[in-house]
């Protein structure tokens, strides 16, 4: 849908709603990121939003941390959708669909949805106190050229539209396999939008890369999880582990977790994160009685959070690139608010009844 210009149109008619009110920019910038992280790829969201919106935010006098800031959070969390990395990883990791474990999630994600608007809002007001906007009656326009897309299909904008969205129902509430729903909606897409199976392969193969990419990231990491549980190191691990955290602290567990999740990202990848940490912390919790689920639950969204400020993330430095802003800034500005939402996040799961211990 990023191919045919879809995303772009929807941005384009938002960004022309607000016109030059700093506040409304800031607020459509976050639900533009989150539109645009729908696919789930961090590296095609900063594509799409920074260098459409970037030239309003230098008209408004608007800081650029203060977009990366609030594309950040967006992403963040989105990045909890069944399709995204994180949480197919964790559910690998349970051995479950992914499907089941977002399910779980969906009420802290909704809550992380609130505050991600909720921060736009509050540092469209910040960057106001601070001067941002225009005089009155100048000009303020965006970059965007939904056209010169390649393949761009406007004609097509509401076909599109309505795939995507009924994509996304049937995820949500038909009990078939995602991949199922996925192979379908892209099949109907690929032979709507691009004519000849030359073109078709073709932009299939430009896609195929990260696909593949993530696939054998995954079976890899099964195997290598069933061969660390099947000849009990895992579990002895765990064993060993257990006995340095104190009886009284082990329930507590999940709320420690959730807690240093966001410092934790910032020193462990993805795949060592969720491959490597999360089922060691599994079984060190087990020996205290805490569900699988319960740890993996505070690990993705918590850890989610903080994606897109990590050094260890590449999105993480395309994104400022794009925005001109050093990665020192960028975390500086980022960390303390990000590590705020996050502990937001974990206490609406414990209120919710998503968290126990």
């Amino acid at each position: 849908m990023t191919d045919v210009g879809m995303f772009d149109k929807i941005i384009g008619a938002l960004m022309k709603k607000v016109g030059h009110n700093v506040v409304g920019v800031t607020l459509m910038t976050s639900i533009i990121a989150m539109i645009a992280h729908l696919d789930g790829a961090g590296a095609a969201t900063f594509l799409i939003t920074v260098p459409d919106i970037l030239p309003i935010y230098k008209k408004l006098k608007i800081r650029p941390t203060t977009l990366l800031l609030i594309c950040v959070t967006s992403m963040g969390v989105m990045n909890l959708l069944p399709w995204g990395g994180p949480t197919m990883r964790a559910a690998t990791v349970l051995g479950i669909e992914p499907n089941k474990l977002w399910m779980q999630i969906l009420p802290m994600q909704i809550v992380g949805i609130i505050i991600a608007l909720a921060t736009a809002v509050f540092w469209g007001f910040v960057e106001k106190k601070c001067g941002a906007g225009v005089a009155d009656g100048e000009e303020v326009s965006g970059t965007l050229q939904e056209e010169t897309r390649e393949y761009a299909t406007p004609k097509l904008f509401w076909f599109n539209l309505i795939l995507t969205l009924v994509v996304i129902v049937c995820l949500i509430f038909v009990k078939v396999p995602a991949y199922y729903v996925f192979m379908i909606g892209c099949a109907i897409a690929l032979l709507v939008n691009f004519h000849g199976a030359s073109l078709q392969n073709k932009i299939i193969k430009s896609h195929a890369g990260p696909a593949i990419m993530m696939s054998s990231t995954i079976l890899c990491a099964g195997v290598f999880l069933g061969v660390m549980e099947n000849t009990g190191i895992m579990n002895n691990m765990a064993t060993v582990l257990a006995g340095f955290v104190p009886e009284s602290m082990g329930r507590f567990l999940p709320i420690i977790i959730g807690v240093l999740a966001v410092p934790l990202t910032l020193m462990f990848d993805t795949d060592s994160f969720f491959f490597g940490l999360m089922p060691v912390l599994i079984e060190i919790a087990g020996k205290f009685g805490v569900l699988p689920a319960h740890i993996a639950i505070v690990m993705v969204v918590c850890r989610n959070c903080a994606t897109f400020i990590s050094p260890v993330v590449p999105a993480t430095f395309l994104g400022i690139g794009l925005a001109d802003v050093e990665i020192k800034d960028h975390i500086k500005r980022c960390f303390p608010w990000i590590w705020e939402v996050s502990i937001i996040c974990l206490v609406a799961g414990l209120v919710l009844g998503v968290v126990r211990f």
